[in-house]
């Protein structure tokens, strides 16, 4: 399993981000406090508060190209 921390501030970076992320074979899940959704479901993601950062628990180790092209919304 590999994590990453993410921010998602507005509706667009919310819809590209699922766009991207159901394209996974493999299952994708974002972390908000005690909350554990779903990355691939819309409307869980904006169940959550997107102001605070976000973990992000990828359920593959062999993601680099996933992680690449969600690289705009990891927080460096």
């Amino acid at each position: 399993m590999t994590t990453a921390k993410i921010n998602i501030n507005t509706i667009n970076d919310v819809k590209n981000f699922v766009n991207i992320v159901t394209k996974c074979d493999y299952d994708v899940d974002i972390i908000s406090g005690r909350y554990a959704i779903d990355a691939k479901s819309i409307m869980g993601i904006f169940s959550l508060d997107l102001s605070k950062e976000l973990t992000l628990n990828i359920h593959s180790d062999a993601c680099d190209d996933f992680l690449a092209e969600i690289g705009e919304y990891i927080v460096k």
